[in-house]
């Protein structure tokens, strides 16, 4: 039996080029000019802020006690996370450097009186109010929200809960817009910080129907709050709503409901492409590579098909890459970011939360906020930001709208499929179609196309094994067809090696239903009928796992049939252990799985199996820790049917010890079920083999292997190796 683990990393893509450029300059600040009563637009608005830096973890900062945050506490919040108190120098850096607008995050529901209607403590409104002022009277767009506000916005119920949530957010709604009533244009309001149903297996993706008509019942009402104050700056006011954890996800954003209003503007956050920007696990992030740029084009694509083809303003509050030693790759990230976000006018505001280096993902330092100075790592990143923004030669919302682009009917080409699918994304395995046969042969130089109704999908495409599964966003969608490009798909697979490419799969974040698929354009070939999916899937419930570390479970068919599988679960990604060997002649296949690497939070699972060579094949039981079956006598002869492997004459080093790791564990039951599976391909080393016959019976059997399972389990002792019966 083989176990390994593979994770599937899934990217959503389409074609783009970065330029690497001389960092390392010095820029004159852009300056603002504005007269308090010149009343601007709300495109004119978001073209003034230009590009902007947020003071994170700071005012947005919150005290806890246990993992658990505090009912109330006061002004030393601030600093609780580790940042110095904000200066009027700090800000006088962020603008002396180039920056036009800054983000203030706040979290409030520390310094509210939940018995007098959430009153803002009267010290916190100031301390909040001498901050935003230093920024107000520096010529500076202002953002100011609601940011970290755990018990009443971000909650597991909140899709039932909106009378409670929707008080909480226009009490402080009501009190913040009097308190900066007389404050012009330049300060920004935006309601919520990244809204979502926080704790839930679906807290970043897949939010339910009431959830997101909670989200927007919310932005409504604090709207109505706002601008019911009775005076004219607040009526003029730019108010920034978010969706479902302000996604930058094409299905997230379309559950927007954005108000009848003159003064309004969608808040999305990008840390785009996420495996570049933030994920820890990717090794390697020295690069910016062609993919990662084709990913990041579609990605902003996809906001501006949202919002800027129906005129809809958009901020991009949050936005930024960890340093994870890449200035160079991050240099070339900030150009391509920047370049596309000016065509589109779409103003970004830099995340810094003052951390410059290792912590994963999360390394978001720019300003060193005690010394007043750049981090040089970082540096050169914000220079090439302020660079494109002084660029002449990329004009500010030049590329507002998407191009209109002509298409070859859907059924003039190479039908993929005609099958109606119904794929949703609530569902176990529900979210996309089965894998449809689609090689490069067929899709170069051509579009796919897919009809549908729902939420817009995206496309996959994997290779003949089903690996390196690589996602593509739509660049283009009319009249219920979406259009991926080829193109694309290179960019996003990589062009020296789309010739692996086999198969095609449509998913959504939502539900979607498809009801045709076809390559079009000069897409060319004939589409072979995809293999019947014979995968056999068996919920697996963790939450009774407990401390242990093992799976264990029993494949029942005939005796020598081949079989493989996985025990697999949906994290940010789908996630395989897999397993394979042979059943034995009692027609039994014990199979025990090191699940030590699965997180505790997972609390469902599945054992699949792929294939076996008897088509009735069935996992039968499972269990945690100890063997799933455990035989009631001990045989005192080895079965001449089945198999086993002949023990050589060497001493033992330790009894069990098959793998000669010096320690006996489930490994070593592994182990031995990996020799008997395929001993061509995983012999038991000569001291291996001596270690594992154990059972009392000459030769080395399952039996050996579910007596170190026992072991394992502490049924039996290991002094009590190996067990009594003749050799």
């Amino acid at each position: 039996m083989v176990i390994k683990k593979t994770k599937i990393t899934r990217f959503v893509s389409a074609a783009a080029a970065a330029v690497c450029l001389s960092a390392g300059l010095n820029f004159t600040p852009f300056t603002m000019e504005i007269e308090a009563a010149d009343q601007l637009t709300a495109f004119e608005i978001t073209e003034e802020m230009q590009l902007g830096w947020n003071l994170g973890n700071t005012l947005d900062s919150y005290m806890s006690k246990n993992n658990e945050p505090l009912a109330s506490c006061g002004l030393e919040a601030e600093t609780c996370w580790g940042n110095p108190k904000t200066t009027q120098e700090m800000i006088a850096a962020v603008k002396t450097k180039g920056f036009n607008t800054i983000r203030v995050p706040v979290t409030w529901f520390q310094h509210v009186d939940v018995n007098n209607g959430y009153k803002i403590d009267d010290a916190w409104m100031a301390r909040v109010k001498e901050i935003v002022d230093y920024c107000y009277n520096s010529d500076m767009y202002v953002i100011l929200n609601l940011h970290h506000e755990e018990p009443y916005v971000n909650r597991s119920t909140l899709g039932a809960d909106y009378e409670e949530l929707t008080g909480f957010v226009s009490s402080l709604w009501k009190q913040i817009a009097e308190t900066f009533k007389d404050y012009d244009q330049r300060l920004v309001f935006e309601i919520m910080n990244e809204p979502r149903a926080k704790g839930t297996d679906h807290e970043w993706w897949g939010p339910t129907k009431e959830e997101t008509d909670t989200i927007n019942k919310i932005n409504a009402d604090a709207l109505e709050v706002i601008r019911g104050t009775g005076d004219d700056n607040n009526d003029t006011r730019l108010v920034m709503m978010p969706g479902y954890c302000a996604s930058s996800d094409t299905s997230m954003m379309s559950k927007i409901v954005v108000p009848d209003d003159d003064f309004v503007a969608v808040s999305v956050h990008a840390y785009s492409p996420y495996n570049f920007a933030m994920n820890a696990e990717i090794e390697d992030h020295s690069t910016f590579t062609s993919a990662y740029a084709a990913e990041l084009t579609s990605i902003l694509d996809g906001i501006r098909k949202t919002f800027g083809d129906k005129d809809i303003p958009v901020v991009l509050g949050e936005f930024s890459t960890s340093n994870f030693g890449n200035t160079e790759a991050r240099v070339e990230w900030a150009e391509a970011y920047i370049s596309q976000t000016k065509e589109m006018g779409i103003p970004c505001v830099l995340w810094d939360n003052n951390v410059e280096k290792n912590n994963g993902g999360e390394a978001h330092g720019y300003l060193n906020r005690s010394a007043l100075t750049w981090y040089e790592a970082s540096e050169p990143v914000v220079d090439k930001m302020v660079e494109v923004i002084n660029d002449d030669t990329i004009v500010w919302g030049s590329a507002r709208k998407s191009p209109t682009i002509e298409h070859d009917d859907i059924d003039s080409g190479l039908i993929v499929s005609d099958e109606t699918y119904e794929i949703d994304a609530s569902v176990k395995n529900g979210n996309c179609t089965p894998g449809l046969n689609a090689t490069w042969k067929e899709l170069e130089n051509g579009d796919v196309a897919v009809q549908y109704t729902g939420d817009q999908p995206v496309i996959a495409v994997v290779n003949s094994d089903w690996d390196n599964w690589t996602e593509i966003k739509a660049y283009d969608d009319k009249d219920g067809i979406a259009y991926y490009s080829a193109k694309h798909i290179a960019a996003a697979w990589g062009e020296d090696k789309v010739d692996e490419i086999a198969h095609l799969f449509v998913r959504t974040n939502s539900t979607t239903t498809v009801t045709k698929i076809a390559i079009i354009g000069e897409g060319k070939g004939e589409i072979e009928l995809p293999p019947e999916d014979k995968t056999k899937k068996y919920d697996v419930d963790f939450a009774n796992r407990g401390d242990s570390n093992t799976l264990t479970f029993t494949i029942e068919g005939a005796a020598g049939s081949t079989t493989n599988g996985c025990v697999g679960y949906m994290g940010d990604e789908w996630t395989n252990i897999e397993w394979d060997g042979k059943i034995g002649a009692d027609g039994k296949l014990e199979v025990a799985v090191d699940i030590s690497t699965i997180p505790a939070s997972v609390k469902s699972a599945q054992i699949q199996i792929w294939w076996c060579d008897d088509e009735n094949g069935e996992m039968t039981v499972y269990n945690f820790g100890a063997p799933v079956e455990k035989p009631t006598d001990e045989p005192t002869e080895k079965p001449t049917d089945a198999p086993s492997i002949n023990v050589p004459e060497t001493p033992v080093s330790m009894y069990g010890d098959a793998n000669c790791d010096n320690k006996v564990t489930m490994a070593d039951a592994a182990t031995i079920y990996q020799a008997l599976g395929n001993a061509d391909k995983y012999a038991l080393s000569e001291q291996g083999a001596a270690n594992a016959d154990v059972n009392g019976v000459l030769g080395i059997t399952a039996d050996d292997a579910l007596t170190i399972q026992k072991v394992s389990a502490n049924l039996i002792v290991i002094t009590d190796l190996p067990l009594k019966a003749s050799k």
